[in-house]
């Protein structure tokens, strides 16, 4: 496959609109809390709102989006989301009618250790009242078929200013894929997990990480960082209880084996 396949589907977007209702802001708080910085809407709210409504028909055997409506039609069956960025303008306010405009950025082809991978970035923003109040980037991983690569080894991390200890818990996964209209079989079939996939149990998500991280900082902080960007670098499974950890300028997420999985930075 060329390196420049696919490159036409840049640029290809798609709105949609939404309300921040007293429902969705509730049912987040519910999810998160305590771990939430205390904003009537706090910060990764903006996962939840606009999100695309697929009939089973539009869905791949991964309970995803099927490739070739938005996404390109990549010849590669496992996806993941690998990291991103979340520029924060404003803030929400309950009642606020949305409108989301999602856009392909770029497309990358390279070659990993198990094989051919490519990255979709999509950026999606996210204005209301007349102005935009998040940019939000997030880099989609597609890979050949196989075992999912294993956790690195567990390194001695040292201490951040602040540190919450959170339970990975199927229920945790369960409400942030319903808030998330999240169909990816990856975080509730465990057989399909474990067996397809070749995880060692149900995925946490890498935009749930990245919401606690993102909460954290803006608690360590005072306010909510104007340019957040993370980076998802090993699975984290359900079942455990694992670490945020942060200082001023950025922080991480610990496996209860001391194995980072998500790494960020905050300006």
């Amino acid at each position: 496959m060329a390196q420049d396949d696919f490159k036409d589907w840049i640029g290809r977007s798609v709105t949609r609109h939404d309300v921040v209702t007293e429902r969705v802001a509730e049912q987040f708080r519910a999810t998160l809390s305590p771990h939430l910085f205390n904003a009537s809407c706090p910060p990764g709210l903006h996962w939840c709102l606009a999100i695309p409504a697929h009939p089973p028909e539009n869905l791949g055997p991964d309970g995803a989006e099927k490739k070739g409506l938005f996404l390109p039609p990549i010849d590669l069956p496992k996806r993941m989301w690998a990291g991103g960025s979340v520029e924060t303008f404003s803030s929400f306010r309950r009642g606020d009618e949305v409108e989301r405009v999602s856009r392909i950025a770029d497309i990358k082809w390279r070659d990993g250790a198990s094989g051919r991978l490519c990255i979709v970035s999509v950026v999606h923003e996210l204005s209301a009242r007349g102005s935009l109040v998040v940019r939000e980037r997030h880099d989609l991983l597609f890979r050949d078929g196989g075992i999912a690569r294993q956790s690195p080894e567990a390194q001695q991390m040292p201490p951040g200013e602040l540190q919450w200890k959170v339970e990975a818990s199927p229920l945790l996964l369960f409400r942030f894929s319903a808030l998330t209209f999240n169909g990816h079989r990856i975080h509730y079939d465990l057989p399909y997990a474990r067996d397809v996939e070749g995880y060692d149990g149900l995925l946490v998500h890498g935009p749930l990480q990245a919401t606690l991280m993102l909460n954290q900082l803006s608690v360590v902080q005072g306010s909510v960082p104007r340019k957040f960007d993370y980076r998802c670098v090993a699975p984290l499974t359900a079942g455990q209880t694992f670490s945020v950890m942060c200082d001023n300028g950025g922080g991480r997420i610990v496996s209860a084996a001391g194995v980072t999985t998500l790494e960020a930075t905050a300006q």
